[in-house]
């Protein structure tokens, strides 16, 4: 149990930790009280669909610009300043679904100003716990627990969110994320740096340099590997959960009450698996994992499809939560255990894009294929080309392991 938490030992990253716990609660509450709120206003798979595209499409052309200026800006700075920006957006919702104005152009454009906040954000945050954990060899553990905080935050918060819409509407949920956001910010003010990041050089053209990550990223076959694999089950696979109303209201025939255990027991098969990764001492074998988990997720996405009853809808979504998240989690770690130092900033750019900025994409076609052919026949299509997908990366396991192994052995790792 003690190696399950050796990363909390680190004062810094133990106040990043808590921090966020508390503010991601938030964060899922207004993600949930969104979704039903366009669902209410609309019922249209294709609006829910188009409303999360807007929201998130911005960060493909962001993200990676992003990432070039995360090597060069102090990233501590950028992450105080996103979770204000963050702040003032939440409380604005609040205030339009408060009294009574509230549209569904309210919520696309202030989705697309999260969006921007969220294209520096999430690869600073990525970048960030590498700065905050001082002992490498307990970043792996960082890296899991943040997925365990996230997810636990996955679970309380849509279950938290599905009763206070039931009683008190939309409202509160956009209310209790803005005022979440001062846990972060205290915590975040009370760090103290002890290991400064080093700036990279600023003297080269913005777009050589957008260039030069993309290249490193492309030639290292075991980073590029595992960012494929996590873009093909972003754009099939995560839209299983901006689209979870549908298949409440229409599937199971429920309300935002069935909603709420829905995204619960997503997040307990997620909390789940990165408790899993947590307790491994190692990197090891971690390739094995990213098939495995792949796999569980496409075999859990055809079995959620065709579930037309509640109970058993929950325990294939728990399944998949163990899935989707534990190969999220792993494709993570290895991508930062073997990113250089000075190109963290623009890598962990892309492996954010290759989910954060694909997911919309797949959201927005999942939403039309859904309204043309069904809620289930998309989801099974989706299923079976992650499964494929999975295949494939199995297939090219010895060529990965090859280069893997030789870069971790030059970092001394290995």
């Amino acid at each position: 149990m003690k190696e399950t938490f050796r990363a909390l030992r680190h004062r810094n990253y133990r106040l990043f930790y808590f921090g966020q716990g508390m503010s991601l609660i938030g964060t899922w509450m207004q993600r949930t009280a969104t979704v039903w709120l366009v669902y209410r206003l609309t019922q249209s798979p294709e609006v829910l669909g188009n409303v999360d595209f807007s929201g998130q499409i911005v960060g493909v052309v962001l993200i990676p610009l992003a990432g070039v200026f995360l090597d060069r800006w102090n990233r501590y700075r950028v992450i105080l300043w996103t979770q204000v920006l963050s702040m003032v957006q939440a409380l604005v919702l609040a205030a339009l679904v408060f009294s009574g104005t509230i549209a569904v152009w309210h919520i696309v454009v202030l989705n697309m100003m999260l969006g921007m906040i969220n294209s520096f954000d999430m690869p600073a945050r990525q970048a960030f716990v590498a700065q905050i954990v001082e002992d490498k060899a307990d970043l792996p553990n960082a890296i899991a627990l943040n997925s365990a905080m996230f997810n636990g935050a996955r679970i309380i918060g849509p279950s938290v969110a599905g009763l206070a819409i039931a009683i008190f509407g939309e409202g509160l949920c956009y209310l209790f994320n803005g005022l979440s956001y001062i846990a972060i910010i205290g915590a975040l003010l009370a760090i103290k740096l002890t290991r400064p990041q080093t700036p990279a050089s600023d003297s080269e053209n913005i777009l050589e340099g957008l260039k030069e990550g993309f290249v490193y990223t492309y030639k290292l076959l075991p980073i590029r590997m595992v960012l494929l694999l996590l873009v093909l089950v972003s754009l099939v696979g995560f839209p299983v959960l901006p689209l979870m109303p549908l298949f409440a209201g229409q599937v199971l025939h429920g309300g935002s009450e069935t909603l709420g255990w829905l995204m619960a027991a997503f997040g307990l098969g997620a909390l789940m698996g990165t408790i899993f990764l947590a307790s491994r001492k190692s990197i090891a074998g971690i390739e094995k994992v990213i098939t495995v988990t792949s796999i569980v997720l496409a075999v859990g996405l055809i079995g959620f499809s065709l579930s037309t009853t509640l109970w058993i809808s929950l325990g294939i979504l728990l399944i998949m939560g163990f899935g989707m998240i534990a190969q999220l989690a792993s494709t993570n770690t290895i991508v930062q255990t073997l990113v250089d130092e000075d190109k963290r900033g623009r890598v962990m750019s892309l492996y954010v894009l290759s989910f954060g900025g694909i997911a919309p994409i797949g959201s927005l076609l999942a939403g039309h294929m859904a309204g043309l052919l069904g809620t289930s026949t998309t989801f099974v299509i989706g299923g079976v080309l992650v499964l494929l997908g999975a295949g494939v990366f199995g297939w090219h396991l010895t060529a990965w392991r090859s280069e893997a192994q030789a870069v971790l052995a030059q970092k001394g790792i290995l």
